[in-house]
């Protein structure tokens, strides 16, 4: 599947789902919070086995394959890890998606297949039932998980959709990766600096409850005051209320907020069209936006570039964060210094 042909362009507030399902070999009891497991209506009643339906964001999506022969490894973490195989000269270890998400993968005459992924310049497969479809769908269809939808499956899904007669959930694959290598997951460093931050103010967007928590610890101790939402569209909000504050009291913008940090992948309003929001505005366009997502790689750059993002930072970097955020304040307010 070659993923450049079929990325949606940037700001549309879109996103493409590579649809793929899970077949388990027994059914959910009533409480589990699976409603999104139903019959496989290709099988017979008494088959034995239910075909939950689940998605990712196609951006993250190498491509899909047959399953490879596999080599185990000496030593995993979680029985989930079948082991590691060779894709055109590189190793890439594979996962047993619904092992992991505490399934049984019931065995049916259809061959399984691997997905393929690259994040946080990361490849990682994982092994599914079978591939459906790629649907295209507004961010604004997105429903953020139920806190007892969230707790039953471990906070790995991110994102609830309902397509046609079923409902898919679509699932966090860096919390999987993360958790199978803590190595590979976000973590506070020192920050190793004397921040001398006289008060800047930073706005930031993430719909992961943990992520929103470590940026804002994080910038705190360099000094920001810090205000966090959960989505672009309630970003998008209190900017727009910031505005009223700034053109009501004739001040600055910068009376409220010096820097926007927003993820790209929200339910709602994605960070991508929350940037070209801002960087379309009159009065915001000035506001320096840094997307810290996990989408930020060598092949996907462009597209944060193309709404105009001041600086992209991939979330294992989180401790550039600070930095980077005040370097754009800093330069901003030299221009403007230089050209009042």
């Amino acid at each position: 599947m070659a993923q450049t042909n079929i990325l949606l362009e940037a700001g549309t507030n879109e996103l493409e789902v590579v649809e793929f399902y899970l077949d388990e070999a027994a059914a959910p009891s009533v409480g589990e919070g699976l409603e999104n497991v139903e019959a496989d209506p290709q099988a017979p009643a008494d088959a034995g086995f239910y075909r939950g339906y689940y998605g990712v964001n196609v951006a993250k999506v190498l491509e899909i394959i047959r399953m490879p022969k596999v080599t185990e490894l000496p030593e995993v973490q979680h029985p989930s890890v079948l082991g590691a195989f060779n894709l055109r000269s590189r190793i890439i270890p594979l996962v047993d998606l619904a092992m992991w998400l505490g399934k049984t993968h019931t065995q049916t005459d259809e061959q399984p297949k691997t997905i393929v992924t690259e994040f946080n310049n990361v490849t990682t497969a994982f092994m599914v039932s079978g591939v459906n479809r790629i649907h295209r769908i507004s961010w604004e269809k997105v429903e953020q998980p139920n806190k007892y939808v969230a707790a039953v499956s471990n906070n790995t899904v991110i994102g609830v959709v309902k397509l046609e007669e079923r409902i898919v959930f679509l699932l966090d694959l860096e919390k999987v990766v993360a958790n199978l290598n803590p190595k590979l997951g976000l973590r506070l460093d020192d920050l190793g600096e004397d921040w001398d931050n006289t008060g800047y103010r930073a706005l930031v967007a993430d719909d992961s409850a943990l992520v929103r928590e470590m940026q804002r610890d994080l910038l705190e101790k360099a000094g920001f005051t810090v205000e966090v939402v959960e989505n672009g569209r309630e970003a998008w909000e209190r900017l727009e209320d910031f505005k009223r504050r700034a053109e009501e009291g004739n001040r600055p913008i910068t009376d409220f907020v010096h820097v926007m940090v927003s993820d790209i992948e929200m339910p709602v309003m994605d960070g991508l069209n929350l940037t070209h929001r801002i960087k379309t505005d009159p009065m915001l366009k000035q506001l320096p936006v840094v997307l810290f997502s996990s989408l930020i790689t060598d092949k996907l750059r462009h597209k944060g570039e193309s709404v105009g993002a001041d600086d992209q930072i991939s979330k294992p970097e989180v401790t550039q964060l600070a930095k980077r955020a005040m370097a754009l304040i800093r330069d901003r307010e030299r221009a403007q210094t230089e050209t009042a």
